[in-house]
């Protein structure tokens, strides 16, 4: 029985990537000796760019599109995708080609050595803004730092997943869809394959702005360590240590009959300073409190409006809770 590949690309406004996509992409599988399927994970598109899929589908069976009811976001689309795979593995990529589909064999080859995770990590990073490298690389240190997984550095979503490593993912209860940590929770022999990232081959990057970065990289703060709980601790301990101390001076230095001057400057820093960390403290307690809140109510992470390619299939995919098929 031959092998199985599912490659999910999760793709928003792409119409001047997505034939370059499936043309590279294809050519490179072929070789591969797999059967394989090509999955489009789609936010509702403003352009041509779920046309052009289904102009892709016609011609070629093995691609299969999800369509969302609205746009729930890359990390979502990526979810949809892997729930939606049947290959015994599954390669992430994303439209945009600055994740070279070149690297796939590798992947591949890597996986049949035995390895149930094959993350491909960039060596350079053309293309990409001075602002958006730096958040990369303070976000890898900070969440390496005291994430409670391994998150690998300069890794993205570019990467392999056996069939076990995909089904324990989908398995989890996770309202964030950060894939590098719900891998690294899952755990497996993983394995990394280094590569040079391109510029995007064309358009403009919808999902993966330097605030979309940010906001990526605060889902694997707090998704994945209770650090910044401790933080909160140790920085109150110690501004109340501090505020002691100054109030023992205050009164030693009065007793004392030394001179010293008080007036109003004194109390205005005094109480922007503690109410800026109070602020802080509020807002990190904030965050958990909401992931709390999102979990609790266990809201579909997203909802599927039409499907493509699945059609004939045995046993339907029950993607989130609300699905029509075309």
């Amino acid at each position: 029985m031959s092998e199985t590949l599912s490659i999910v690309i999760p793709a928003y406004n792409e119409e001047a990537n997505v034939e370059r996509v499936y043309e590279r992409i294809s050519a490179i599988v072929d070789g591969l000796d797999v059967e394989w399927e090509l999955i489009f994970s789609v936010d509702p598109c403003t352009d041509r760019t779920e046309e052009l899929i289904l102009q892709l589908r016609d011609r070629d069976p093995r691609v299969k599109m999800l369509r969302f009811s609205r746009r729930f976001g890359q990390p979502m689309a990526t979810l949809a995708g892997l729930e939606a795979a049947g290959g015994d593995a599954v390669v992430v990529i994303d439209c945009d080609l600055q994740d070279p589909p070149e690297v796939i064999p590798e992947l591949v080859a890597r996986w049949r050595e035995g390895f149930d995770v094959v993350y491909a990590q960039r060596r350079s990073r053309a293309g990409e803004k001075f602002v958006k490298r730096l958040v990369a690389t303070v976000g890898y240190r900070v969440i390496n730092r005291i994430a409670d997984v391994e998150i690998p550095p300069n890794t993205g979503d570019f990467r392999l997943m056996s069939r076990r490593v995909v089904d324990n993912v989908v398995a989890l209860k996770e309202g964030h869809g950060f894939l590098r940590g719900l891998v690294g929770l899952v755990g497996f022999r993983q394995s990394s394959v280094p590569y040079d990232r391109d510029a995007r081959a064309g358009g403009t990057g919808k999902y993966n702005s330097s605030l979309g970065s940010i906001v990526i990289g605060l889902n694997g703060v707090v998704g994945f360590s209770r650090y910044p709980l401790h933080l909160i601790s140790v920085v109150g301990m110690a501004m109340s240590l501090f505020a002691l101390v100054v109030t023992v001076v205050y009164l030693s230095l009065k007793l004392a009959g030394v001179p010293f001057p008080v007036g109003n400057p004194t109390i205005v820093m005094a109480v922007t300073f503690f109410s800026g960390i109070q602020l802080f403290s509020l807002g990190v307690m904030g965050e958990y409190v909401g992931r709390i809140y999102d979990e609790v109510r266990q809201r579909p992470k997203f909802i599927v409006e039409s499907s493509y390619g699945w059609e004939d299939a045995g046993t339907a995919h029950e993607l989130g809770r609300s699905k029509s098929r075309a």
